[in-house]
C-alpha cells in the first residue's frame, strides 16, 4: 500500500478547531454523550441514532442541521497511520459498483469525495440520484467519517454550518485496545439530569 494512502488526513489546525480528541475538548461545555462521540448541543439540530436491527448496536449518528444530514462514525485507527486514503479508495469503488459517479476534491475538512449515488425509487417514482459529500478525519488513534447530505451538497451556507458541526464533534477513543478499522462503541445519552 502507498505511503500516500496510510498517511495521516486532517486540517493542520485540527487539534485546535476539532474535530477534537477527548484530551483537546473544552470539559466545561455541555456536550451530549454517546460514548465515542460527543456532540456539542446547538439551536436547530436533531439528533438520530442508528441502530443495526440484528444485533441492536448502535451503528452511526445522525444529526440534521441546516436543512442537510450529517451522518459521523468513530473508528479507532493505527497511532502513527491514518485510514481516510484507503477509505476513501474503497468508498470510491462502492458508488462506481453501484453505477454512481465520484469525484475528490480538497474540501474545508481536507480531501472529500463528492458523489452522485443512485437511489431506488419507490413504485411511482423513477429511480433518482442523491448527492452525498464523504469527508474523514485522521485523529489521534481514530478516524472519524461523515456523510453529508441535503443543502450542504451544493449551498455555501448550509456547507460551512454542517462542516462547523462536524468540527465541534468530540471523538472518545478511551483507553481499550482495539484493532483498526474497528467501529468505537456508541451508546444512548443518558436522561437529563441523571449521572
Amino acid at each position: 500500500m502507498s505511503d500516500e494512502l496510510q498517511s495521516k488526513s486532517a486540517p493542520d489546525d485540527r487539534a485546535g478547531t476539532g474535530p477534537f480528541d477527548e484530551s483537546e475538548a473544552n470539559p466545561v461545555r455541555p456536550y451530549i454523550d454517546l460514548g465515542g462521540i460527543k456532540v456539542l448541543p446547538r439551536e436547530g439540530l436533531n439528533l438520530r441514532l442508528e441502530v443495526e436491527e440484528q444485533t441492536g448496536r448502535i451503528v452511526a449518528v445522525g444529526l440534521d442541521y441546516a436543512d442537510s444530514t450529517l451522518q459521523v462514525q468513530p473508528f479507532a485507527a493505527p497511532r502513527t497511520t491514518g485510514l481516510w486514503g484507503e477509505t476513501r479508495e474503497q468508498i470510491r469503488q462502492q458508488i462506481r459498483q453501484q453505477g454512481g459517479r465520484v469525484e475528490e476534491r480538497d474540501g474545508p475538512l481536507g480531501p472529500e469525495l463528492l458523489a452522485e449515488v443512485p437511489v431506488a425509487a419507490g413504485p411511482d417514482a423513477k429511480p433518482g440520484k442523491r448527492l452525498a459529500r464523504f469527508v474523514g478525519i485522521d485523529g489521534p488513534r481514530w478516524f472519524l467519517r461523515g456523510v453529508i447530505g441535503g443543502a450542504a451538497t451544493g449551498d455555501v451556507e448550509a456547507a460551512a454550518k454542517v462542516e462547523d458541526l462536524f468540527r465541534s464533534l468530540v471523538v472518545v477513543r478511551g483507553g481499550t485496545p482495539m484493532p483498526p478499522r474497528d467501529l468505537i462503541p456508541l451508546k444512548m445519552p443518558a436522561a437529563p439530569g441523571t449521572a
